[in-house]
């Protein structure tokens, strides 16, 4: 059988893991995000920039 130290150590080492895995999940979202909003934001500009020149 197990021991309460053996138990409590599992429970600890669960939610390290859990903890781990959503914040890694955040911030894969988080970067994607970042990502796409800056491209969106260049594209943007560029377009503005040739609008620009073109009138």
């Amino acid at each position: 059988m197990f021991t309460l130290q053996q138990y409590l150590g599992f429970l600890l080492f669960l939610t390290i893991l859990t903890i781990g895995f959503w914040l890694m999940i955040f911030l894969i979202h988080f970067v994607f995000y970042w990502i796409f909003g800056a491209t969106r934001e260049l594209l943007r500009e560029r377009k503005a920039n040739r609008e620009l020149e073109q009138a």
